[in-house]
């Protein structure tokens, strides 16, 4: 393996991971924003309202991005193989 190969390699493992977390990093910012500002609102501030409802969208999106997540690890995983077996 070459060190382009590696840098490659390394790179498209990075996007795969900024991909596969990606959408449930975007849910927690906005579901936080929407909690923060009902809480600057409301005035009430309570601990567990801020993370509830983060866990539950996170979960929701989570289930959602499954067959992405599959899709993406095994496109990886099916370069990486390729990549072995030529070398």
């Amino acid at each position: 393996m070459t060190p382009f190969d590696a840098m490659e390699l390394a790179k498209t493992g990075m996007i795969l991971v900024l991909t596969i977390v990606g959408p449930m990093l975007i849910t927690s910012l906005i579901v936080g924003v929407v909690i923060g500002l009902f809480q600057a609102l409301t005035q009430v501030q309570e601990m567990t309202l801020t993370f509830v409802p983060k866990l539950l969208a996170i979960g929701v999106v989570m289930l959602l991005s499954l067959p992405m997540i599959g899709h993406a690890l095994s496109n990886f995983m099916t370069q990486i193989s390729a990549m072995i077996v030529s070398h």
